[in-house]
């Protein structure tokens, strides 16, 4: 009597069934290292995105199926409470039993201080460190006072709630219901402020506390962390020891794959270095240019590529500018005839055209997070090439 054999794709199901349903959950913060995550998990399973594109890292209101994400997560991979203060108290009320690893303070991580002034000078990027050197508090929030952000400066990243002359409506228009199908009749934005987040109003945190007097922050002034400019995703370098930290716990977490973890992330490491290659090479015909950023994001990609720039329109975005600082700026310009001043997608472009009027420097868009980018492998990469051509092309 002859046996019947099964299709070879109802085979492969049942014989790879028990290793797919071993593949850990993962939640990450932000695209950029969701984008590492991913790379190093292609082909074995897809991590979670818990900030979705258009964003502020700094401030957000949990989605359910964000809440969930973390609740069900067998690790967490997160940039730190630099750039995401709020994550920490979700990690702690919705992560516990997870494997939760900052990336600022792995191993190879190399840190660099925030700068102060409007002004940069070049390479002025502080000392390089390690987050095993996190008992450096010289260099907390308080050394970086200006007086126009006397209370937010700390927190330098992209859009806060109380930037009210910023338009937001842009970024509000994602439409991630694919992912939060179950959020849908929430009509969920962003976190500036927007409408209630059934579900989340549960994991409301103090760090979300009266964000228009800065309350939240000044509890992070409170802390020991803080001293290093949090950016450290746009280094290839930083970029490339964390693809070995996340394929490190991976494995560990899932040992019957980890020969695929460390082959994409040996694998991704060598497309980093050729990325870098590539970004030296778009930016060699300019170098010399000098330039301005809307605010002071962007050391990390300027340390790795050796490309400084000449200053920030902000020191964050937490706040507009004060008269005194855009003042100095526009003597920067004229005195050194900057080409370029490039701004954000989030960022109200009048203020850039306010800058720069009376010179004749160019402008252009670049986005640390990839906020109009698709998610997943490529996006990394991705974010780091248009930073690079959008600079050489405005230079």
């Amino acid at each position: 009597m002859s046996r019947k054999l099964l299709p070879v794709s109802i085979t492969a199901a049942l014989l790879g069934g028990t290793a797919m349903a071993d593949v850990p959950n993962v939640a990450v913060d932000i695209a950029p290292v969701h984008s590492l995550v991913a790379r190093v998990m292609e082909g074995v399973g897809t991590p979670n995105l818990i900030v979705q594109p258009g964003a502020s890292p700094h401030e957000y209101n949990l989605r359910p199926s964000e809440a969930a994400a973390l609740q069900d997560a067998d690790l967490v991979f997160w940039v730190g409470e630099d750039l995401t203060p709020w994550m920490e108290g979700a990690i702690e009320t919705l992560s516990d039993g997870a494997t939760v690893t900052a990336l600022l303070e792995s191993d190879g991580t190399v840190l660099l201080d925030f700068r102060e002034g409007a002004l940069f000078e070049a390479h002025d990027h502080g000392d390089e460190d390690h987050a095993e050197g996190d008992d450096h508090d010289d260099h907390g929030h308080d050394d970086h006072g200006h007086d126009e952000h006397a209370e937010g400066e700390g927190h330098d990243d992209h859009d806060h709630a109380e930037d009210k002359d910023h338009d937001h409506a842009d970024h509000d228009d994602h439409d991630h219901g694919d992912e939060h199908a179950e959020g849908e009749d929430h009509d969920h934005k962003d976190d500036h402020g927007h409408d209630d987040h059934a579900e989340g109003d549960d994991h409301d945190h103090d760090d979300h506390a009266d964000h228009d007097d800065h309350a939240g922050h000044d509890d992070h002034h409170g802390h020991a962390h803080g001293e290093h400019d949090p950016h450290a995703w746009l280094s290839p370098e930083n970029a490339g020891a964390w693809l070995n930290v996340i394929a490190a716990q991976l494995s560990a977490a899932d040992p019957d794959n980890a020969g695929a973890y460390f082959a994409n992330a040996a694998a991704a490491r060598e497309e980093m270095a050729a990325l870098s290659a590539e970004v030296a090479a778009t930016l060699d015909p300019v170098r010399g240019g000098n330039f301005i950023v809307f605010h002071d994001a962007y050391q990390y990609f300027e340390n790795a590529f050796d490309f400084p720039a000449s200053g920030a329109i902000s020191l964050s975005d937490a706040s507009d500018p004060s008269p005194a600082r855009i003042a100095e700026i526009q003597g920067r310009i004229r005195e050194e005839g900057i080409n370029c001043v490039l701004s954000e997608p989030q960022f109200n472009p009048g203020l850039v055209a306010t800058v720069m009027e009376g010179t004749e420097a160019n402008t252009a868009v670049i986005d640390p997070l990839g906020s109009d980018l698709e998610t997943g492998p490529t996006l990394y990469p991705q974010v780091i090439r248009n930073i690079a051509t959008n600079l050489s092309e405005c230079l």
